[in-house]
């Protein structure tokens, strides 16, 4: 199964881009750094969807999401185990992404899958609560493009039952973050979104397949 897909005519060169620096996230990020310890199964077994949303407006984007939480409920899970919807042409700005995740959760509510999956919230100027803009542990949830992580609730149990403490994992994200510092975080990153690969690290509305 081809697990990428784009939609509203994105543009297909440009949906390739989008998915390769999201992948490029992925590999030296996420899991280069360990800051999900569950993302290497998925990825290794190619099971992560990855859809490039043409959307320009939340209303269309819900549209999106409400495709795609459907369709990851009755997807087989050993195809296709979660989904990274990007968005890179609306909620741009941190403030109206943040807004925007409560209608994220009440789309989950409205098909009655809260409690089967999650969303998990990505985002270029991500921040915490409580912290400053520049601090390092906001890279943990930042990414090159806008994004919403849709996960299986069954697989986040299954992964977290086998950790004694799951906040073990956040504090490991803290401590590696600032081991790397400031200025090694955003050069990371700056690399991410630039899409360069030279310093590895530890209106149709249809949905058409891309050929990657």
């Amino acid at each position: 199964m081809n697990n990428i897909a784009v939609t509203f005519s994105y543009d297909r060169a440009a949906a390739e881009q989008v998915v390769l620096k999201t992948r490029s996230w992925v590999e030296r990020a996420v899991i280069g750094l360990n800051l999900c310890p569950f993302a290497k199964a998925p990825y290794a077994r190619q099971a992560i969807r990855y859809v490039v949303s043409g959307a320009s407006d939340a209303d269309r984007l819900l549209d999106d999401l409400e495709y795609e939480l459907t369709a990851l409920n009755l997807a087989d899970p050993t195809e296709t185990e979660t989904t990274l919807l990007i968005h890179p042409l609306t909620m741009t700005r941190f403030l109206d992404f943040h807004f925007f995740l409560s209608e994220a959760e009440a789309m989950l509510a409205q098909l009655d899958l809260r409690g089967k999956l999650q969303v998990a919230p990505f985002h270029p100027h991500f921040e915490f609560a409580d912290t400053r803009q520049d601090s390092v542990e906001n890279f943990s949830n930042r990414s090159p493009y806008p994004t919403l992580h849709l996960l299986r609730e069954s697989s986040v149990s299954r992964a977290v039952s086998l950790i004694a403490d799951p906040a073990v994992i956040y504090r490991n994200n803290i401590a590696t973050l600032r081991e790397l510092g400031h200025a090694g975080c955003e050069g990371l990153w700056s690399e991410l979104s630039a899409g360069k690969k030279d310093r590895p690290c530890g209106d149709a509305e249809q949905k058409n397949e891309l050929p990657i």
